[in-house]
């Protein structure tokens, strides 16, 4: 395939995916982004969300919490905390996560507030995107 670049996708549990993509949108912390083939370089840590790969094989999905992303003119590494396919059947895992951060937000001291609840709200969204 013409113009694409190295995809891999990895959690401490096991690499998710790798392979060739055209083009790989990421949920970046300063927002989503969207790497492609001669991206500039860049690393970016990752909010709550869903990454979307376009690869030989088609469209792949996959819901990542925390990490940080890498990206070149060659390659884009995502490294997740945590990493699992978009599939209404994971929705439980981001729900357990939702949770535990709702419960850290609530404990939050004053300046970390804003942080602790903007990821309950990421956290919200990615398990309405689940379906």
């Amino acid at each position: 395939m013409a113009d694409t670049m190295q995809f891999d996708l990895v959690s401490p549990e096991a690499r998710v995916v790798s392979g060739r993509a055209t083009s790989v949108k990421i949920p970046g912390s300063e927002g989503a982004l969207t790497a492609m083939p001669g991206h500039a370089p860049v690393i970016t840590t990752l909010r709550p969300g869903i990454v979307r790969a376009e690869m030989e094989d088609g469209v792949h999905e996959y819901a990542v919490v925390g990490g940080f992303a890498e990206i070149t003119a060659e390659t884009a590494s995502v490294l997740a905390e945590h990493a699992f396919e978009r599939s209404a059947d994971n929705r439980e895992i981001v729900e357990a996560r939702l949770d535990e951060a709702r419960k850290h937000a609530e404990k939050a001291p004053a300046e970390h507030k804003d942080m602790a609840e903007l990821i309950v709200s990421d956290l919200a969204q990615l398990a309405q995107d689940m379906v």
